[in-house]
């Protein structure tokens, strides 16, 4: 009798656990739905979000640049046909005028562009990097062909990825490297493919003045700047537009310096080698 007892108890405790596990995977399935859910409605109102701010920045980008032609047009205008009659400080003011507005002009420019990465649909490939930075030096090198300058670069460096964001990435790294090495006798600029580890990365350096680490935190960041205007002109966005970049394609982005020791950026990107043998 008492065997059988036990026997009932034991169906009875394993018939309460199916019940409670049951319940459970009841719990869980609809927790997974509501999950789901949510990330599809947050993923709408983030594409929402980002075609208003795509908006914005064309509305913006469209509004401010009319008065500041009108500005820069007027001022020209001026100098040309008044220009005998002002003095050297008028002359000066009104060229002011002008290079504030071209600068207004360069902000916008960057700011739109890269309100258009944050939303421009990405169409992986093979990237050689090394025939494109080879460009983009030869391009900086036909620009000022009166500056020393001399690239280095591996030939091996490819990547996969969105071929456009890519150069574009590229030339921000490669034109800051040509820009605060500009007072070195000789620019030099370094690009190669190294391994870390279980991860390849492409290393971008320079010789140039480099920056402080102490504030490392800000160098990513739109319209911070880690020098002077005066000293080296920018718009403040370069960086922070290749970190976008970098992000859009699952990657890592940092770097190191020290104060007149040049600097080394370093990026993670899917490796075009490793990605065409999986």
């Amino acid at each position: 009798m008492e065997s059988w007892l036990l026997i009932i108890r034991n169906v009875h405790d394993e018939t309460i656990l199916y019940e409670q596990l049951n319940q459970a995977l009841q719990e869980i399935r609809k927790l997974n739905a509501s999950l789901e859910q949510k990330v599809k409605d947050r993923t709408r109102e983030l594409e929402a979000t980002n075609r208003e701010l795509e908006a914005f920045a064309y509305s913006v980008s469209h509004d401010l640049r009319a008065p500041l032609r009108g500005i820069d047009g007027f001022s020209l205008a001026l100098l040309e046909k008044y220009g005998d009659q002002l003095d050297h400080k008028g002359k000066d003011y009104l060229n002011r005028i002008r290079a504030a507005t071209r600068k207004m002009g360069s902000l916008i420019d960057d700011i739109l562009s890269l309100s258009r990465i944050a939303t421009a649909s990405l169409q992986k490939k093979p990237v050689d990097i090394t025939v494109m930075s080879r460009d983009i030096f030869q391009s900086l090198r036909e620009k000022e062909p009166e500056r020393a300058a001399e690239m280095h670069i591996s030939d091996d460096v490819k990547v996969t990825g969105d071929p456009g964001l890519l150069r574009v990435a590229m030339q921000n790294l490669i034109d800051n490297a040509w820009k605060f090495s500009s007072q070195q006798d000789v620019i030099r600029i370094d690009i190669a493919r190294e391994r870390n580890g279980s991860e390849t990365r492409i290393a971008i350096r320079d010789n140039g003045v480099g920056f402080n680490m102490k504030y490392y935190n800000k160098l990513f960041t739109m319209f911070q700047r880690l020098h002077s205007g005066r000293e080296f002109p920018g718009t403040g966005i370069g960086l922070a537009t290749v970190q976008r970049i970098v992000n859009r394609h699952s990657g890592r982005l940092w770097a190191e310096s020290e104060v007149g020791k040049g600097s080394a950026f370093y990026m993670v990107l899917p490796d075009h080698t490793e990605t065409s043998q999986e």
